[in-house]
């Protein structure tokens, strides 16, 4: 059956009122973003490399590997539930994976390919994964941290070749060959909108990165939004494509999940670290018309003279969030990329795209993250009562848990975790705003200590404590502060060990410590060398002070 999220009403305040979620019964993700379209030859993923390389999938070209995919799980013995990682970057293995997992059953586990040792092997270990597909790049960090992870049964490498068979008692053997020869054909197991489907990690502000588990409604959930921010015109001719780690709710619940729902085409393109010329070249050459890109990647392409004489491009809207759009971005898309819409989005892993601007609906406001997205009921609440406050004060974004598919179910492993954030029926995000009268959202700050830097949520604890397991470090506090380009970035304040001194090979050692411990967006780019950190009469350290 061929269902698409739709509203068809001309005004926001119409939508809001008519829309219901509508999800068919036996509803299952896999066969919604590529076996249902009746015009399967058409064209689902534009597949480029750095090498020049060029490959185009079909929606029926992407059901039929996934069913092989799905295949050689079963073979492996995967069992509905069970979870599956995936440290992979924009490569067909990525999305296939999330496929063949839904269609057997199981739970796909994105993973960044950025992850050092510690990061990874924490999340392997709390889900308990039997299954990782990880890229080639991985292959050294995943040997690492095998042995430590009992519940990892096989590993498929994808575009390499490992150089053993067997970690510990981890069967290895590369993606390729694993797939080759199972069969295009597969039945799909019975799921509906409320079978778990996926867990994504994400690290607040303190104790261990949370796994957090959504069902197959997920993306489904997040096509209101995508509707509103890339103007209402989604199906037609578009095609999709971000920079943004498929690893992230950020691409593939704003952006790629959304777009084949509807039928439409995604580019990917495993970049690494972002270049606005080739940013440009990819566009012009897919002739990109919507694209998600982080605001620190926009400003890296403000920094392109005169981007519509040197590329054919065909952008029509781009949509954003993390942090706030400034006046300055929206006035260089108007005047540098020919009046090329960019509108800010709000959502987290917990609880994606719930906020959103829309032109066509109504004005952007520079600094406003938009209104609520139909089928989300948001709200500007006070944290102890639950109660809304009224315009113009701060108060704790909220939405009502109900029916609302993007809302997750859980934390993995942690009720006491999931407990803390819901209050009766309320859905509580831990960022503070303020509501005008007008009912658009504006974002003042989290209610945590959390960094956002280039549009990844850094946890301080987590960072502080990779850099003391350098044996040079007695103490050490790790802040958010100011950057043009990136937000954020991350300093530390460190307090060498006695009988130590701060030095550049010392600050070099440490982020070297944490790119390797955590993650290359982890590292703190400041690192500054103190006597003594300053810190209240209980010994905690004042992080005011640090800045």
């Amino acid at each position: 059956m061929s269902w698409y999220v739709t509203f068809d009403e001309d005004s926001y305040d119409a939508a809001r009122e008519s829309f219901e979620w509508d999800v068919p019964a036996g509803f299952n993700a896999a066969t919604d973003l590529v076996a249902k379209h009746p015009d399967g030859d058409r064209p689902a993923l534009f597949q480029a490399y750095p090498d020049g390389r060029r490959e185009t999938y079909t929606f029926d070209d992407l059901d039929r590997r996934s069913n092989a995919v799905a295949n050689t799980l079963e073979s492996m013995g995967v069992d509905q539930g069970d979870r599956v990682a995936i440290a992979v970057p924009q490569k067909p293995a990525n999305v296939l994976t999330h496929l063949a997992c839904w269609k057997r059953g199981a739970v796909s586990l994105p993973l960044s390919v950025l992850f050092g040792d510690d990061a990874l092997r924490y999340r392997l270990q709390d889900s308990e994964a039997r299954v990782a597909v990880v890229d080639a790049a991985q292959w050294e960090t995943i040997r690492a941290v095998a042995p430590d992870c009992p519940a990892l049964e096989h590993v498929l490498v994808v575009d390499g070749d490992p150089e053993t068979a067997q970690i510990s008692e981890t069967t290895v053997r590369t993606f390729e060959t694993a797939v080759e020869g199972r069969s295009s054909e597969y039945e799909v197991v019975a799921t509906d909108a409320e079978t778990p489907a996926i867990v994504m990690y994400t690290s607040g502000s303190t104790g261990d990165p949370k796994g957090v588990l959504h069902t197959h409604d997920l993306w489904v959930g997040h096509c209101p939004a995508f509707s509103m921010y890339f103007e209402r015109d989604v199906r037609g001719d578009s095609v999709y494509w971000t920079p943004a780690d498929w690893a992230w709710i950020g691409a593939l619940g704003d952006l790629v999940f959304p777009a084949w729902h509807y039928g439409r085409p995604v580019v990917g393109y495993p970049m690494g670290s972002f270049d606005p010329e080739t940013a440009f070249e990819i566009a012009a050459e897919f002739d990109v018309t919507n694209a998600f890109i982080p605001p620190t990647a926009i400003r890296m392409l403000m920094e392109v003279d005169e981007p519509t004489e040197r590329y054919d491009l065909s952008l029509e809207a781009i949509c954003s969030g993390g942090e706030p759009l400034t006046n300055e971005i929206l006035e260089w898309a108007d005047a540098e990329l020919a009046g090329t819409v960019i509108n800010e989005l709000y959502g987290q892993t917990e609880a994606n795209l719930l906020v959103t601007n829309c032109r066509d609906w109504f004005p952007a406001k520079p600094g406003s993250m938009g209104k609520p997205v139909p089928g989300h009921d948001v709200a500007v609440i006070d944290p102890d009562s639950g109660e809304p406050v009224d315009p113009g004060e701060v108060g704790e974004i909220a939405v009502r848990r109900g029916d609302d598919p993007v809302i997750f179910e859980e934390y993995w492993n942690a009720p006491e975790k999931t407990a803390a954030v819901t209050l009766e029926e309320w859905h509580r995000t831990g960022d503070l705003a303020e509501r005008d009268e007008d009912g658009s959202l504006w974002f003042v700050s989290r209610d945590d200590d959390l960094i956002i830097t280039s549009g990844y949520r850094v946890a301080p604890r987590e960072v502080e404590e990779a850099i003391l397991e350098h044996d040079a470090v007695e103490q050490v506090g790790v802040v958010g502060v100011p950057d043009e380009t990136r937000g954020e970035i991350i300093k530390a304040v460190v307090q060498p060990a006695t009988g130590e001194t701060g030095s550049d090979e010392l600050r070099t050692e440490i982020q070297t410590l944490v790119r390797e411990r955590l993650a290359e967006y982890e590292y703190p780019r400041e690192i500054e060398f103190v006597d003594e950190l300053p810190t209240t009469t209980t010994g905690k350290i004042r992080r005011t002070e640090l800045v």
